[in-house]
């Protein structure tokens, strides 16, 4: 596959969504081919699954089953949106892929990262991204910006006692000591723009 397969990710408030758009907007203004998707989701079917997950009534869900939801959602986005656009030599931004699942559910959830790991290489048979952006910012400061922006989604991770995103905080950096060549970190506390041109240059160092 010909294309650049590039993950976001982060905590809740950490600004991936914003930020994702601005590099879209500038690469295709620089000539290349972007497909901008996220997960869980990016296609019809991921979609739906997606609502199950995310949905506020849901919170006696079991931790297996959603990660195994997550790992349904990932396969199909990836044989119908991801892999299509790569072999066709696309860009790829995808707002959270794998990484998410090991943090949120591996240790977030307490299942255990090898096990979540290995539940997902069937479903992406050995599908990895290019390169990885951790957006770094602490829990508290990420989730008063869920809080403050009136119109962003609440999902039910938002209601997770703070505990949990510091679980999944410290998760994003054992993944980052782990997997040096692919995960890059960027400091996503500052200001928009100063994230933007962080993110860019990360990005730049592999087109």
């Amino acid at each position: 596959m010909s294309g650049l397969f590039i993950t976001f990710e982060g905590g809740e408030g950490s600004g991936k969504t914003t930020i994702s758009k601005l590099i879209k907007e500038q690469l295709e203004n620089e000539g290349y081919q972007v497909v901008l998707t996220r997960e869980p989701g990016g296609v019809d079917i991921a979609e739906q699954i997606r609502d199950v997950i995310i949905d506020v009534r849901n919170t006696h869900m079991d931790k297996k089953t959603e990660a195994l939801l997550y790992a349904a959602s990932r396969r199909q986005h990836l044989v119908e949106k991801v892999i299509p656009a790569l072999k066709e030599g696309k860009i790829i931004i995808c707002d959270r892929f794998i990484d998410s699942s090991l943090v949120y559910q591996g240790m977030g959830r307490n299942i255990g990262v090898d096990e979540v790991y290995e539940m997902n290489l069937f479903a992406t048979e050995n599908i990895l991204p290019n390169r990885t952006i951790f957006f770094d910012i602490k829990p508290e400061l990420g989730l008063r910006r869920v809080y403050a922006n009136k119109d962003r989604e609440v999902n039910r991770l938002d209601l997770e006692k703070i505990d949990f995103h510091q679980k999944v905080y410290d998760g994003y950096k054992k993944l980052l000591t782990k997997y040096p060549n692919r995960i890059v970190s960027i400091d996503a506390s500052q200001d928009i723009h100063s994230v933007y041109l962080q993110v860019l240059e990360k990005i730049k160092e592999i087109l």
